[in-house]
């Protein structure tokens, strides 16, 4: 099935409001005594690494899974080099800009790779580097089973942000017949990672769900963006289920899943209310009146897809 690969962009005022909000709920994971992050997801929380894959990751690609001694000496995070062409909200909450992880505040070690999914065993990769989150998720075991990454349990944080290019990959499919099962194929997966991440020693859980992309300017008038509500809105809810399951089996953890979708969707409802006065177009550039950045960075048609 012919589809497009889309990877949205929120400009850095929106990490803004976003870090803003995250500071809200970082009480429940015993934020004060946080100092060290592990991220993972797609383009709304990478960052630029130097040893990283160009526009994409801090560490390597799909071709460079392995993380090494050398990386860990020697990758930096370049400043400003995200999708928002600014600091995101994972840089802003931990203040991990620029330099090595280490320096920062709060260490960041983040995994997340621009265009990711959740599984490359349901998604179709979106480049043949792509590191889809499951993958993500094994570089950090690797890293910890080969102690090149000390993340110790009383003050270590995971953060999971990721379904966004997968509720975008599907938005045009007529295939599927019973979206609640497809959704819960992709959770099984999301929460294998997870489990293997709280295996490594993690215990406190930060996760996002899916903004409300089906607003964005790419799908301005198009007869797919129904049908990418609904996904997101069951992906979302089947979501949070998910969490509170994973909440009440694992009694030793701290667990907080952030509304972006809510919270978002309200800035857009309310946009001047914010200082934005466009949220149906985008721009590339510093004009701070635009909701968007960009509304479709990337694109690619694939056969296969």
């Amino acid at each position: 099935m012919l589809g497009m690969k889309l990877t949205l962009e929120m400009r850095p005022s929106h990490a803004h409001l976003m870090a803003f909000a995250l500071a809200s709920v970082t009480s429940a994971l015993k934020w004060s005594q946080t100092k060290t992050v592990l991220a993972f997801g797609d383009s709304y929380t990478f960052v630029q690494g130097t040893t990283g894959h160009p526009g994409y990751s801090f560490f390597g690609d799909r071709f460079n899974l392995t993380i090494t001694k050398e990386q860990m000496r020697n990758d930096e995070i370049v400043s400003n080099v995200t999708s928002s062409d600014g600091a995101n909200w994972i840089e802003m909450i931990t203040g991990c800009y620029s330099g090595l992880p280490t320096k920062c505040p709060r260490t960041l070690w983040n995994f997340a790779f621009a265009g990711a999914d959740i599984d490359p065993a349901i998604l179709t990769l979106h480049h043949n580097y792509t590191v889809d989150m499951t993958e993500q998720v094994g570089q950090w075991v690797q890293a910890w089973q080969d102690k090149l990454i000390k993340a110790p349990s009383e003050s270590s944080l995971a953060a999971f942000f990721i379904g966004i290019n997968d509720t975008g990959d599907v938005r045009g499919w007529k295939n599927i017949t019973d979206w609640t099962a497809f959704w819960n194929t992709e959770m099984d997966s999301y929460f294998e990672a997870v489990e293997r991440v709280y295996r490594t020693g993690l215990r406190s859980f930060l996760f996002l769900n899916v903004p409300p992309t089906d607003r964005a300017p790419a799908f301005t008038n198009n007869n797919a963006t129904a049908n990418q509500s609904t996904q997101i809105a069951t992906f979302n809810s089947l979501l949070a289920r998910r969490i509170q399951a994973f909440k009440a089996t694992k009694k030793d953890t701290s667990v907080v899943l952030f509304d972006t979708n809510a919270f978002l969707g309200n800035v857009l409802d309310n946009a001047t209310k914010f200082g934005f006065t466009n949220t149906t177009g985008f721009c590339q550039c510093s004009d701070p009146s635009y909701f968007w950045y960009s509304g479709l960075t990337s694109s690619n048609l694939s056969a296969n897809e």
